[in-house]
């Protein structure tokens, strides 16, 4: 069905964006870049929507921008590996079982970036997302037969995968990441919003991903009198994806993994920038993370 001049893009952003973030994050290997380059591409899709003709498929059409703009990011990091093979396998690609599909589904993000990247995106956007085919190929602009091999290989490999052991060591927090999470940590749990913006620059950045963004203590002033009235919380220091993060467990739901997650940056000894995914939960899916064992 077309859509009409009067559809709403930031009602289809709004829905969609949990499901296009799984995307990028499994693109980029990192739910944190998986982020920026949702915002990019969201931002992207803004700007193009007002001149744009009538699309046909809404959800399509944010999705090869997703795909663009995660391409890009990639070439700028310069990970990106060969798009196309040399040649064009036609190669069936048949049904998979239960079983199988939900072990792809669930394969980390690190596992995804060993695949090429022809290869990744294909079995993100089928087999993690439930894609067809003739969407696969509009969304990557490829050939029928070209998606059906990148699929069939990037499916043989995750399978090899899955196979090998995971041995690699996860970095621990430094001293100095441990002392300063566990200091705004404690006074944080222990609400005691006085002594953490004695911690705060005076020109500290707030990114409350997928609601504001504030500037200088006098705004993140209002950040914390919020966190003072909600009772969902509590606060532990640990990590996401090897770096030094502060972990948002619901107290009312004991055993559950973390909701969310925040990220700091410190200048000298104080706090100069918060990244806060209480608004933005989709963002921990498929994220490593662990709770600092010092």
């Amino acid at each position: 069905m077309s859509t009409s001049p009067a559809v709403d893009i930031n009602q289809h952003l709004s829905a969609l964006r949990p499901k296009l973030h799984r995307y990028c994050a499994r693109m980029v290997g990192s739910v944190i870049d998986g982020e920026d380059v949702l915002q990019d591409a969201l931002i992207k899709a803004v700007e193009a929507f007002a001149s744009a003709a009538p699309i046909q498929n809404v959800e399509a059409w944010l999705f090869r921008i997703a795909h663009n703009t995660a391409l890009d990011f990639l070439r700028r990091r310069n990970r990106q590996e060969a798009l196309r093979s040399p040649e064009e396998v036609d190669m069936m690609t048949g049904e998979l079982d239960d079983v199988t599909r939900r072990e792809i589904a669930a394969a980390s993000l690190r596992t995804f970036m060993r695949l090429p990247v022809a290869q990744r995106s294909s079995v993100i956007l089928m087999d993690v997302l439930g894609c067809s085919l003739a969407e696969v190929c509009d969304i990557m602009d490829f050939s029928l037969p070209a998606v059906k091999a990148a699929l069939h290989r990037g499916r043989t490999q995750l399978r090899a995968f899955a196979g090998e052991s995971d041995d690699a060591p996860r970095p621990g927090l430094s001293e100095t990441d441990r002392i300063r999470l566990n200091a705004y940590v404690s006074r944080f749990n222990a609400r005691d919003f006085d002594a953490i913006r004695a911690m705060i620059a005076d020109d500290i950045r707030l990114e409350l991903v997928n609601r504001t963004r504030l500037n200088g203590k006098a705004e993140v002033s209002r950040y914390f009198g919020n966190y003072s009235k909600a009772t969902d919380w509590h606060l532990v220091p640990g990590q996401v994806e090897g770096r030094a993060a502060i972990l948002v467990f619901d107290p009312n739901e004991a055993n559950a993994p973390p909701t969310y997650f925040m990220l700091l940056d410190w200048s000298a000894d104080k706090l100069a920038a918060i990244r806060d995914f209480r608004h933005a939960p989709y963002a921990i899916d498929g994220a490593e993370w662990a709770v600092d064992a010092g």
